[in-house]
């Protein structure tokens, strides 16, 4: 019986969690900025959550998503 699974391997890449990591920032900023009625930051957050995914696809590109050239596979 085989342990291997079609699983493609999403959100273990430095592509991934650079992207996720930007957005998550996006997002708390975002929070704050909407809870102190401060619209120009909620929108500026709305901003860094754009750059995070710009960010995430940019480095997938480079070579650091999944499967990349310039990432060590690991046994799971």
């Amino acid at each position: 019986m085989s342990t291997e699974t079609a699983d493609p391997g999403h959100g273990h890449s430095p592509a991934a969690w650079t992207a996720v990591v930007i957005m998550l920032v996006g997002f708390t900023i975002g929070t704050f900025a909407f809870w102190f009625e401060l619209a120009w930051l909620v929108w500026a957050s709305a901003g860094i959550v754009v750059i995070g995914l710009i960010v995430g696809w940019l480095l997938g590109r480079a070579g650091y998503g999944v499967g990349g050239d310039k990432v060590a596979s690991k046994a799971h």
